[in-house]
């Protein structure tokens, strides 16, 4: 059994479909659903699907002392980012190699690196005319956006359709795929 922390900074409908779909797993338990921000829906989420969660603003998240503690009394195998935004620090990058995942609304390399998370996504590919647009699943690194790709899944765009009608048929795939690809990276773990 894999036990995973979940990093959230936001509403967590993806945190929330992690947790249910794994609900019963004999392979991943979500164990622990982290934010850098206490008042994030995503642990109003959690709670309610009786998971732990913790909160560890900036300085917190960034201080081994404090964050390793947490992850071992949960007994942290693998980290998801789900909607995570500040930057991961290097202990946990370090503590985790290949063990952190990450999933960003668009197809990297396009539309990555730092602020373009959310809306800002959606909006730049929006003024580019993209045809299509997606989700990427990647490993993290110290460099934001960068890592290696792990799974991708797009679709298509009109010109009418507008930054919230991206941003929706993006979170779809999102709901569709991402917890599919955890299981997949976590059952491949030597």
């Amino acid at each position: 059994m894999t036990n995973i922390a979940i990093f959230v900074s936001g509403s967590g409908s993806n945190c929330e479909n992690l947790i249910k779909y794994f609900n019963g797993s004999d392979l991943v338990n979500c164990a622990l659903v982290v934010s850098n921000k206490a008042d994030a829906y995503a642990l109003v989420r959690a709670k309610n699907l009786g998971v732990p969660t913790a909160v560890m603003p900036k300085a917190d998240l960034n201080d081994p002392e404090k964050m390793m503690p947490l992850l071992a009394e949960y007994g942290i195998d693998f980290i998801v980012l789900a909607g995570f935004l500040p930057l991961v620090p290097t202990f946990l990058i370090d503590a985790f190699p290949r063990k952190i995942i990450n999933l960003h609304p668009a197809l990297l390399p396009k539309y990555g690196g730092k602020g373009m998370w959310g809306h800002h996504v959606h909006e730049a590919v929006k003024e580019a005319g993209e045809k299509e647009t997606g989700m990427t699943v990647h490993y993290v690194t110290p460099v934001c956006d960068s890592g290696e790709i792990i799974a991708q899944y797009s679709v298509a765009l009109s010109t009418d359709d507008t930054v919230d009608d991206i941003a929706e048929k993006e979170h779809q795939l999102e709901m569709k795929y991402f917890p599919a690809v955890v299981e997949k990276v976590i059952s491949e773990i030597d």
